[in-house]
């Protein structure tokens, strides 16, 4: 789907580059193999470069792993519950900020060939692709479920959603089901719009006042895609919390 309006166009769906045993590939999806191979391999150097006696950068970013670790286990009530998705939760901070912050980088967006239908940029960002948003839903929704039905058992948790003992708990743990299920929505929309609707602004500021307004906007859509970023998280281990608590406490 494309909208177009003097000159802007402005395009919803990835633009297939090309195919792989007919599997598409996408410019959301190069570019976010890009950004996994740049976070594996600076990873791995800083990795190599850890001391007993950490520098500024080492001690900053152990820092930030130590508050997060502590804040995620006051939350959870487990500090063994946070060491286990701390990897998880972590990670998705990561992968969708690195994801923001590059998406204003040079050559992302402008960088491209020219095919059948016009202009195919070869790199985008795939937080402004739904499919690739609705995947990091799928991966937190599923996670989530695993880990109270793990925790609580699978009748337990069950319970939550499905009671016969009187019809108003009938209809609450419906509604909690049908709530429950519409995380997927809110995941996906709510990281899609809001980075879709940043780029989409900074391309009609550019087009009309391209000598005042885009680099401001595009300073604070960066923070804005950090911002993203830690609602994404947050919410992925608030749920997480939801998920192992007693159907009575939850209530």
């Amino acid at each position: 789907m494309q909208v177009m309006h003097e000159g802007i166009t402005v395009v919803l769906k990835a633009e297939q580059i090309g195919s792989v045993f007919g599997f598409p590939i996408t410019n959301s999806l190069i570019m976010a193999w890009l950004i996994m191979a740049l976070i594996i391999i600076g990873a791995y150097l800083f990795s190599r470069r850890l001391t007993l006696v950490p520098g500024k950068v080492q001690a900053g970013i152990e820092w930030a792993f130590t508050g997060a670790l502590g804040y995620m286990a006051d939350t959870l009530g487990s500090e063994a519950l946070a060491r286990r998705f701390f990897p998880l939760v972590a990670t998705i901070f990561i992968f969708i900020a690195a994801i923001n912050e590059a998406e204003f980088f040079p050559g992302v967006g402008s960088l491209g060939l020219m095919g059948a239908s016009g202009f195919e940029p070869l790199l985008r960002a795939p937080t402004t692709d739904l499919n690739f948003t609705l995947a990091l839903a799928a991966i937190a929704f599923f996670t989530i479920e695993v880990t109270g039905m793990a925790t609580l058992g699978f009748f337990k948790y069950a319970g939550k959603y499905v009671s016969v003992k009187s019809p108003v708990d009938f209809a609450v743990g419906l509604i909690e089901f049908m709530s429950n299920l519409g995380r997927l929505i809110s995941f996906s929309f709510r990281l899609f719009g809001n980075v879709f609707a940043g780029e989409v602004l900074v391309l009609v500021t550019s087009f009309f006042l391209p000598y005042v307004l885009p680099a401001p906007l595009m300073g604070f859509e960066m923070f804005i895609g950090l911002i993203q970023a830690l609602v994404f998280s947050m919410l992925t281990l608030f749920f997480i919390k939801l998920a192992i608590m007693d159907p009575h406490e939850a209530h």
